[in-house]
């Protein structure tokens, strides 16, 4: 697996198993994607560092909506002929361990718990999605769900500072389950062969309509058991052989200093 660490004012990409790192001679994922990246011989141990999020600014982050079977039976709609795409700014992304910040103009702000993929070179109109795939990580696509039943648009009740958690790590087999805990009590939980559409068949039908780049962040929807977070929660995202993305939820200014 691939991360982002940073260990005082230092930032670089490692190479890690979860509980130690390799560093590497970059501080930049999309080198390690085009495989420009070297492991230096440092070792660090993981808990000795802050993990950051795994892409920095990724160009795109893309988003599917209503693709597990038992989502679109929770929220009442019919299951979709092609994928629903939305997408969220890179400004949204955080890592393990930052804040979740509720704004101050929704009432109520969801989880959602997915796996994403980080793409691992340029695609268009492409016909092998699952040959562009570099990874998987753990993404929680927040939401402000008063906002998105109010909106046309779904842009602001995902886009806010905060609203894209991914990580901790990049691993390079896919997961076949994602887990989301609330305060430590399981409140999502399903395989990911509960989806509409696959890993592979979401990049060839996003690829017809934007080219996509190494780098580029796709989120492959999340399964039933949304619900609204508070201040003082604690939410994580697990995906099998990946590990688990925690993040605290609080209020008032985003903290975007040094993301």
């Amino acid at each position: 697996m691939f991360g982002r660490f940073r260990s005082g004012e230092k930032e670089f990409v490692g190479k890690t198993d979860g509980s130690e790192v390799i560093e590497m001679d970059t501080s930049r994922m999309t080198d390690v994607i085009a495989d420009r990246a070297r492991l230096t011989g440092r070792t660090h141990r993981v808990d000795d560092l802050r993990i950051l999020a795994p892409v920095d600014k990724p160009g795109k982050i893309v988003c599917i909506g209503l693709n597990y079977r038992s989502h679109i039976t929770e929220m009442e709609w019919e299951t979709p002929s092609a994928p629903i795409i939305f997408s969220k700014p890179a400004s949204a992304v955080i890592g393990q361990g930052d804040d979740i910040v509720l704004p101050a103009m929704s009432g109520r702000v969801d989880y959602e718990g997915e796996s994403a993929l980080i793409l691992g070179k340029r695609a268009r109109c492409i016909s092998n999605g699952a040959d562009a795939i570099f990874g998987f990580t753990c993404f929680n696509d927040v939401t402000a769900r008063d906002l998105q039943k109010g909106d046309p648009d779904w842009t602001r009740a995902k886009g806010f500072d905060t609203f894209a958690p991914m990580g901790p790590f990049i691993s390079q087999s896919a997961p076949s389950r994602v887990r989301t805990r609330l305060n430590g009590r399981e409140v999502q939980n399903a395989e990911m062969s509960d989806r509409v559409f696959d890993d592979a068949a979401i990049v060839e039908y996003i690829s017809r309509i934007m080219t996509l780049e190494p780098g580029d962040v796709i989120a492959t929807g999340t399964p039933s058991g949304i619900s609204p977070m508070k201040v003082g929660d604690i939410v994580e995202v697990e995906l099998d052989g990946i590990g688990t993305l925690m993040n605290s939820v609080t209020s008032g200014e985003p903290n975007i200093e040094g993301r």
